[in-house]
């Protein structure tokens, strides 16, 4: 199996200057644990996870003071929709993350999460 077969295809996709807390209710509301950030300004885009917040609060941060753009990992590791799932797995345990963007060229195209690699995995060995 490809990414291109987990992954989510209807990305979140916010700012650098929102609020962590405008960031986590759009994330909630989306049931989603990451969100692409997009900053057209600077280096492009990068992720926000539900541990960035989380990490925020735990520092005792205010989440409607706190600007996304200030909690975002840049240093993003991309896959290519035509990894196999096993590559973008070890990919993310080489990482210590679970969520990769996916990219064709300079386009977002979809996000994988560890949960998404999980299903697809548990689909095969029940087809099997």
């Amino acid at each position: 199996m490809r990414v291109s077969d987990g992954m989510s295809v209807l990305v979140l996709v916010i700012g650098p200057n929102h609020t962590l807390r405008q960031a986590a209710r759009l994330m909630a509301a989306r049931h989603v644990g990451a969100a692409v950030v997009l900053d057209s300004e600077s280096q492009g885009f990068g992720i926000l996870t539900e541990r960035d917040v989380l990490r925020s609060v735990a520092l005792g941060q205010d989440p409607d003071v706190e600007l996304v753009g200030d909690h975002v990992t840049r240093d993003v590791v991309v896959a290519g929709p035509d990894w196999s799932l096993d590559e973008a797995a070890a990919a993310m345990l080489r990482g210590g993350f679970r969520h990769l963007i996916v990219t064709s060229g300079a386009e977002v195209e979809g996000v994988l999460s560890m949960r998404d690699v999980v299903r697809c995995w548990s689909r095969q060995r029940v087809a099997a």
